[in-house]
C-alpha cells in the first residue's frame, strides 16, 4: 500500500505553517509542470488560487466539473475569470448515459431521499468526471482548508492521493482562515461568486446549497439535511 503522508523532507516542510500558498504553488509548477491542474468550483478559495496561479504562470491548467446543476452566479464568475485572466478552463461534464439512467429511474431530486442516493448523484455528476479530469496527471490542486469542516481538520498541504492512483494532492490554503481568503480577494480585486454576498460561504450544486444563518458553520448550507460527518461528495475521500 502506498504511504498516506508526503514522502520527501521538502514536501514535509511544505506542510509546515511557514510555507505560503504561493510557495506551495511555485513548487507544484516546478515539480509537475503541465501535469498538475487546479480543480476549480469558483468558490472564494478557488478564485484566490486562480489569481495566484495566473501570477506564477501564463498558462495554468484549471479544470471545472460542470455538474449540470450549478448556480447561474457560478457561470457568471467563470466568465469574469476567463476574461480577467485570459485563461482557458477545461470543462468536464457527467457521462450522458449514466445521468440519463439516474434521471429516468429516480427522477431529478433523488438525492433528498437518502445519503446513498445523494452519493450516487454526486458520483455521477462529480466523482466520475473528476477521474477523467485527472487522467495523465501527477498532481492536482484544491482549495480545501482545515477550518471548513470536521472532515478536513487534519488536512495536509501536500499528500498522496490514494483514490487517484497515488498522485499528489495539493491544498495550498489548508492553514488559511476565512478572513485571510477574503482579505486576499479584496486586496487583489479578485472576481468572486456573487452568492457569497447573499450568505453562501460554501457553494456547490444549486439544489444542495443554501445560505447559512448567523452563527452556523460555514458548511451548514451544504446538504443541510445530513449530519456534518457525512458532508463530503466523494471528491475528497481517503482510502484507509
Amino acid at each position: 500500500m502506498l504511504p498516506t503522508t508526503p514522502t520527501t523532507e521538502f514536501e514535509q516542510s511544505l506542510n509546515g505553517e511557514l510555507a505560503t500558498p504561493q510557495e506551495v504553488l511555485k513548487w507544484a509548477l516546478e515539480e509537475f509542470g503541465n501535469d498538475v491542474s487546479l480543480a476549480c468550483s469558483f468558490g472564494a478559495e478557488d478564485v484566490v488560487l486562480v489569481d495566484m496561479l495566473a501570477k506564477l504562470t501564463p498558462n495554468p491548467r484549471i479544470f471545472v466539473l460542470d455538474t449540470g446543476r450549478l448556480h447561474q452566479e457560478t457561470y457568471d464568475v467563470m466568465d469574469l475569470c476567463r476574461a480577467r485572466y485570459n485563461t482557458r478552463f477545461e470543462i468536464f461534464t457527467p457521462d450522458g448515459t449514466d445521468l440519463q439512467s439516474l434521471l429516468s429511474e429516480k427522477g431529478p431530486n433523488s438525492f433528498f431521499a437518502s445519503i446513498s442516493n445523494r452519493k450516487e448523484c454526486c458520483h455521477i455528476r462529480k466523482v466520475e468526471p473528476l477521474k477523467r479530469a485527472l487522467v495523465g496527471h501527477r498532481a492536482w490542486i484544491t482549495g480545501l482548508r482545515r477550518e471548513q469542516s470536521v472532515t478536513r481538520k487534519h488536512l495536509p498541504k501536500v499528500e498522496i492521493d490514494l483514490e487517484h492512483g497515488g498522485i499528489k494532492k495539493i491544498s495550498p490554503l489548508a492553514d488559511w482562515s476565512e478572513l485571510q481568503v477574503w482579505n486576499y480577494i479584496k486586496v487583489n480585486q479578485v472576481p468572486y461568486n456573487a452568492l457569497h454576498d447573499s450568505g453562501f460561504p460554501s457553494i456547490g450544486c444549486a439544489p444542495c446549497t443554501r445560505a447559512v444563518k448567523p452563527g452556523e458553520d460555514i458548511r451548514a448550507g451544504r446538504w443541510w439535511w445530513e449530519s456534518p460527518e457525512h458532508k463530503e461528495c466523494g471528491l475528497h475521500s481517503r482510502k484507509a
